[in-house]
C-alpha cells in the first residue's frame, strides 16, 4: 500500500502560487480550491489509511452537497462552489490528525492553520464541530454533512475490507446495519456518531447509509476499494 495517494486529472490544473501580501509578515495567498487542500492534507499526513479516510468522507460529503444544491436550485457556477466547498471540508476534516491526534490539539491545531491560511469559516466551523468534544455546535446542512459522513465513512471501508474480494461493491446497506449490530466489528467506530449523524441531517438511517455507500461504490477505485490490485486515483 503506497503512503501517498497519486494525483489524477482532477487536480492536474496548478494551483495558483502563492504571492505574498503587501503587508509586510502577512502570510501569503495562496488558492483555495480543492488541489490546494489535496496538496495541504498531504503535508500533514503520510498514512495511506487516513488519506484513504480523507478521500471516503470527500466523495460522502460532496455527494451530499450536489444534492443539496441541486435541492436549492443554484445556478450551475454556484452549485460547482458549494459542491467544492464540501468536497475540501470532507479532505480536510482530519489533515492534522496524524501529527495532533489528542482531544488537546485536534481538531484545535488544524483550525489554527486553515485560519491563518484563510480558508472559509464554513469550512473551520464545520471541521471543528465534527468533534464532539469540541461542542462547537452544528449549525449549517455542511455542518451536519461531515458529521453524518465521518463516522459512516470509516465503517463503510471496514465492511468492505472482510469481504474476500476487499471491494466496496459487494456491500449492501442490510449488511451494514446487520454488522452495526456487531460491537465486536470496527469497535472504533461510533455508532451513536453514525445514528446521531442520520437524525441530525434529517434523512433515514438506512437510506443515509445507502446514499453514502453508492457515492462510495460510484469512486471505487479512488478509495482503493475495487478489489484487490485495483488502481488508486483522485476523484473525478
Amino acid at each position: 500500500m503506497p503512503d501517498t495517494v497519486p494525483k489524477s486529472s482532477m487536480d492536474e490544473k496548478t494551483p495558483e502560487a502563492a504571492t505574498p501580501q503587501a503587508v509586510q509578515g502577512a502570510a501569503p495567498r495562496v488558492a483555495k480550491d480543492r488541489a490546494t487542500a489535496w496538496n495541504l492534507l498531504n503535508e500533514h499526513t503520510q498514512s495511506a489509511s487516513l488519506l484513504k479516510h480523507a478521500l471516503a468522507v470527500e466523495v460522502c460529503v460532496r455527494a451530499y452537497g450536489e444534492k443539496h444544491a441541486a435541492e436549492l436550485g443554484l445556478p450551475p457556477a454556484e452549485a460547482r462552489e458549494m459542491v467544492e466547498m464540501y468536497a475540501i471540508t470532507g479532505l480536510l476534516h482530519d489533515f492534522d490528525y496524524e501529527k495532533h491526534p489528542s482531544p488537546e490539539e485536534h481538531p484545535w491545531v488544524g483550525n489554527q492553520i486553515l485560519t491563518e491560511q484563510g480558508w472559509a469559516e464554513e469550512i473551520r466551523h464545520a471541521i471543528l464541530g465534527h468533534a464532539e468534544y469540541t461542542r462547537t455546535p452544528r449549525v449549517s446542512h455542511l455542518d451536519r454533512t461531515l458529521f453524518a459522513c465521518d463516522e459512516l465513512a470509516g465503517f463503510l471501508t471496514a465492511n468492505a475490507l472482510v469481504k474476500p474480494t476487499k471491494s466496496i461493491l459487494d456491500v449492501n446497506a442490510a449488511s451494514v446495519r446487520k454488522k452495526m449490530k456487531d460491537k465486536a466489528f470496527a469497535r472504533g467506530v461510533n455508532r451513536d456518531d453514525i445514528i446521531t449523524g442520520a437524525v441530525e441531517l434529517g434523512v433515514d438511517l438506512d437510506q443515509h447509509i445507502a446514499f453514502c455507500l453508492a457515492a462510495m461504490q460510484k469512486h471505487a477505485d479512488v478509495l482503493g476499494l475495487a478489489g484487490t490490485g485495483a488502481a488508486v486515483e483522485q476523484p473525478g
